[in-house]
């Protein structure tokens, strides 16, 4: 269990949180939502031990595993499966011993690797960094590739297989959907709900969130409210919370306005002094119930565009790629397609198919 106790968090001179206290327990698989700011990734941060918090504390147990997705994946030259497998440290460690002992013909070192990879179920470690490639979109031919081969949203990719390889009690997961296609989205939710630890999870797309998760922790102006339930059913309850808020707040404003228009009118009459004063005290113990106040508005304004010419844009048999290293990537061949004034088209295609390159 990871235990929240009177935590507050600021960066620089603003408060991001504040009175935190929560419990999560093992198993639970928790979506962290909040708007932009609200202090998601520095929840993360402060869990991972990379930032203090102002107050209060985090209890985490001794020996608690976290696996998380690195942010960045330099042009290595180890393989896509060597690199997926180094996120099982032990492993791989066990491993390059075996490997190396093999090389300097330590029979003995060979035999004391082996037996430690079967301690750690490493001889399967291949195969399931394999079906994790697999899953995240990887075809077979590319397991063998650099690193460095790997566009950045490859890269992306297999940060996050690495993370998935690495045995662990809690997994944290920032937007980690953002770089997948719908096939590996859908492989990643099935993947996590066999996970056996504690998740957080960061995301912006409901439907996994409603997939993925048992519970939703909201974080908003500074405070963190745990619910039980995807995001669907946190929808739900916060909308009857704000409901029963400004009822409350409506019942207390009406009280309020009664006892202030008493005491207004009979304060300075004797024989009504003991009621009036009776009343103050009524007043000052009303609990002061906010009004729910409207969530800030994006507001976006589509000014009308200059007269244009119906057809806007039209390729003919063009090819699309890129010139580097002495040579052309062909990226698309052949494209023929147009642009007329007033479309809205949706472009589909699976990673490096070409989209971006259009």
């Amino acid at each position: 269990m990871i235990a929240f106790r009177n935590f507050a968090l600021r960066r620089g001179e603003r408060l991001l949180l504040s009175g935190m206290d929560a419990a999560l327990h093992a198993g639970w698989r928790i979506g962290v939502v909040g708007r932009n700011g609200a202090g998601k990734s520095s929840l993360f941060a402060a869990v991972m031990g990379e930032l203090e918090a102002d107050a209060g504390d985090i209890d985490r147990p001794a020996r608690l595993r976290i696996a998380s997705v690195a942010q960045e994946t330099p042009g290595l030259p180890d393989s896509a499966l060597d690199f997926v497998l180094g996120g099982d440290a032990e492993v791989a460690a066990a491993r390059a011993s075996e490997q190396a002992a093999m090389q300097a013909e330590d029979w003995e070192g060979v035999a004391t690797a082996h037996q430690r990879l079967e301690e750690l179920g490493g001889y399967d470690a291949e195969a399931r960094a394999g079906r994790l490639l697999h899953g995240l979109g990887f075809p077979s031919d590319t397991h063998r590739q650099a690193v460095s081969a790997f566009s950045g949203g490859w890269r992306a990719r297999l940060n996050l297989g690495r993370a998935l390889m690495q045995p662990s009690d809690l997994l944290l997961l920032d937007e980690p959907t953002n770089h997948l296609d719908l096939d590996a989205v859908l492989w990643l939710e099935q993947w996590l709900l066999r996970y056996e630890g504690t998740l957080l999870l960061i995301s912006h797309d409901r439907e996994f969130l409603d997939g993925a998760c048992t519970h939703i922790l909201h974080l908003h102006e500074g405070r963190a409210k745990l619910y039980v339930g995807n995001y669907t059913s946190f929808e739900r309850q916060r909308a009857e919370q704000l409901r029963q808020q400004q009822i409350a707040h409506e019942k207390e404003q009406a009280e309020r306005a009664h006892l202030q228009a008493f005491v207004d009118r009979f304060r300075a009459k004797a024989s009504k002094a003991k009621q009036a004063q009776s009343r103050i005290k009524r007043l000052e113990k009303l609990a002061g119930t906010e009004a729910v106040r409207a969530e800030r508005a994006l507001r976006i304004s589509f000014p009308e565009p200059a007269k244009l010419p119906h057809s806007l844009l039209r390729l003919r048999h063009a090819d699309c790629g890129y010139r580097g290293n002495g040579g052309v990537a062909k990226i698309l061949e052949a494209v023929d397609f147009g642009l007329e004034s007033g479309d809205r088209i949706g472009l589909l295609g699976r990673n490096g198919a070409g989209k971006s390159t259009l």
